[in-house]
C-alpha cells in the first residue's frame, strides 16, 4: 500500500501519509502481533479493532485500489486469526470502484469475519456522501455491518484557503488533527444525512470518532436544516438511530457527558486511536472507571455497545 501511495503521489502530500511512512508510528502501525498486544495490555485494552490508516486505498487509481483491497483485508483477517481473543478488524475498501468495494465488503464480512469497514471522508476528490458510493452503503445496510467514517485531509484548495500561511507543521496540524479533519468528516456526515442516505437505507449504522467530528456539539443549530430538507425525520434524530460516537483518542469526561446527553449512552463506544494516540499505564482503565456515568452505562461504553453491534451483523 505504501508503495502504491508513492507511485500515486511521490511527495506524499497528505500529512498523514508522511507521518505513517516516515515517523515513529510506522513500526507500531505495522506490528500486528506482540508489540501491539503489549501496548494494549499497558493501556488496559482487551480488544482492538484493526483498520488501515487514512487515506487507505482512497487516493489511488481504481485499478490499484481494487488490486490491493483483497490482500489488505486478507492481512487484517490473518492477524485476527492469530489473536482471535484480542483483535478484530474493519475492511478496507476500493472506493474508487464502488461496486467492487461493495462486493469486497460482503466477502470481508461473510467469509473473513471482519466487523464492518472504515471509510475515509473523501475518495479522490469526491466526498463519500455522493450517490455513486451508495452501493457500499446498501451492502453495509444489508449486512448490518457498521461503517466507521474517518477523516481525511481536506482538498488542497481548502487547505490553502483555511489552514495555510503559518508554515510547516502548524499548517499540517490545522488542516488535520487540530480541526480540519474534524470539520471535513463532520460536514460529510451531515451531507450523508441530508442526501437521504439513511432514509434509503434505514439499517445503515455509521460510527464517528473524535466525539462526533465537531458536528455533535452544534446539533441545535444544525436543526435549521429541518426547514428545508425533505427528510423523513429531523436531522438530530439520525444521530440517535443511525450514528455511534467514539472518543477517537480524546479522553475527555466533559465530552463524554455531552455525548451521552445528546445521543444517549447506548450510542457511545470507546476507541483509543492507536498508535497516533498512545494510552499508557492503564490510562484506559482509569478513564472508564472514573467516567461520570452509571456502572451500566460504563459497561456499555467499555464493550457491550460494540458487542451489540457485532451480534447484529448478518454473516
Amino acid at each position: 500500500m505504501v508503495e502504491a501511495w508513492r507511485r500515486q503521489d511521490p511527495g506524499l502530500s497528505e500529512p498523514m501519509m508522511q507521518w505513517a511512512v516516515a515517523s515513529d508510528v510506522t513500526p507500531a502501525l505495522l506490528d500486528l502481533d506482540e508489540g501491539r498486544l503489549a501496548a494494549m495490555d499497558d493501556a488496559g485494552i482487551d480488544v482492538a479493532v484493526l483498520s488501515l490508516t487514512t487515506p487507505g486505498l482512497q487516493n489511488l487509481s481504481a485499478a490499484e485500489a481494487v488490486a490491493l483491497q483483497e490482500p489488505t483485508n486478507d492481512a487484517i483477517a490473518a492477524a485476527v486469526r492469530r489473536h482471535p481473543e484480542r483483535l478484530q478488524g474493519f475492511a478496507t475498501l476500493a472506493t474508487p470502484t464502488p461496486a467492487a468495494a461493495a462486493t469486497e465488503l460482503r466477502r470481508a464480512v461473510v467469509e473473513l469475519g471482519l466487523n464492518g469497514a472504515m471509510l475515509n471522508a473523501r475518495s479522490g476528490d469526491r466526498g463519500v456522501d455522493a450517490i455513486e458510493f451508495w452501493d457500499i452503503y446498501e451492502a453495509a445496510a444489508h449486512l448490518r455491518a457498521p461503517i466507521y467514517l474517518h477523516p481525511r485531509a481536506p482538498l488542497p484548495v481548502v487547505n490553502q484557503a483555511y489552514y495555510g500561511g503559518f508554515g510547516g507543521s502548524v499548517d499540517d496540524l490545522l488542516a488535520t488533527g487540530a480541526i480540519g479533519w474534524h470539520y471535513d468528516a463532520g460536514v460529510t456526515i451531515l451531507r450523508m444525512i441530508t442526501s437521504g442516505l439513511f432514509d434509503r437505507f434505514p439499517d445503515l449504522q455509521v460510527i464517528l470518532g473524535h466525539w462526533g467530528e465537531v458536528v455533535l456539539f452544534y446539533l441545535d443549530r444544525v436543526a435549521v436544516l429541518d426547514r428545508v430538507t425533505r427528510l423523513q425525520r429531523p436531522v438530530t434524530e439520525y444521530f440517535r438511530s443511525n450514528i455511534h460516537i467514539t472518543p477517537g483518542g480524546i479522553a475527555s469526561h466533559k465530552y463524554l457527558r455531552w455525548t451521552v446527553e445528546t445521543v444517549g449512552a447506548d450510542r457511545v463506544l470507546y476507541a483509543s486511536d492507536y498508535p497516533f494516540n498512545r494510552e499508557r499505564d492503564g490510562s484506559v482503565t482509569r478513564f472508564l472507571r472514573t467516567a461520570p456515568i452509571s456502572a451500566t452505562e460504563g459497561e456499555g461504553l467499555a464493550f457491550r455497545n460494540w458487542e451489540t453491534i457485532v451480534a447484529g451483523i448478518r454473516r
